[in-house]
């Protein structure tokens, strides 16, 4: 047998675990589609105080049929739950971070990422336990099977026509888009002035 021949397979051999090597790197690194790129519509800009827009971004959650889990002056957090067949589960949950850019609280950065949970329906078989005076307990598949969900996938909704619509109906709770605009929860409301009480006292009967 020639030297090449007796090379050959281990030169195969290595080949080819060259490629099963490439090809799960090549699967496995998802980080590579992170471009980390300012055009992402997971953010956007709008033109007013965090606590306001948080609060746009609640009642935007709000309308659309969302739990509110926790709503603070700069975070909100929500959930919704879908069914879109009789064996399949699908959870959609939101967290929205607003992070004002300037002291004067006139612009606000609004940061969302959305995930999507999916479950389905798996049966489990059931057995039940026998006691017999000789052998003891005796475990015996009787036919008894219950149903429970589990996740079978979870991704990050990406950038898109989902996150449009969403922005763009906050705009519409915040008064942007020439809606009523949304009362920012931290302003007090203004008390009035003597000339106003009087006028009111004046007008009572």
């Amino acid at each position: 047998m020639s030297r090449m021949s007796r090379l050959l397979p281990a030169l195969v051999g290595v080949s080819l675990v060259g490629v099963i090597a490439g090809c799960s790197t090549t699967k496995s690194a998802v980080y590579q589609g992170e471009e980390f790129s300012d055009t992402s519509t997971f953010s956007h800009d709008f033109a007013s105080s965090g606590p306001a827009t948080c609060e746009a971004v609640r009642r935007t959650l709000l309308s659309q049929g969302y739990i509110i889990k926790q709503a603070k002056a700069d975070l909100v957090d929500g959930h919704k739950h879908f069914q879109p067949e009789s064996d399949v589960h699908v959870e959609i949950e939101f967290h929205v971070v607003c992070a004002a850019n300037d002291k004067q609280g006139k612009s606000t950065t609004v940061f969302v990422s959305a995930t999507q949970d999916r479950y389905a329906l798996k049966k489990t078989n059931n057995s039940a336990s026998v006691g017999l005076s000789v052998l003891g307990s005796v475990s015996m598949p009787i036919g008894s099977t219950s149903d429970s969900l589990v996740k079978v996938a979870s991704e990050t909704i990406p950038a898109g026509q989902f996150y449009d619509r969403f922005f763009g109906l906050t705009e519409h709770y915040l008064g942007l888009d020439g809606g009523a605009p949304v009362v920012d929860f931290d302003d007090e409301p203004a008390l009035p002035t003597k000339s106003a009480t009087k006028t009111i006292e004046e007008s009572r009967p």
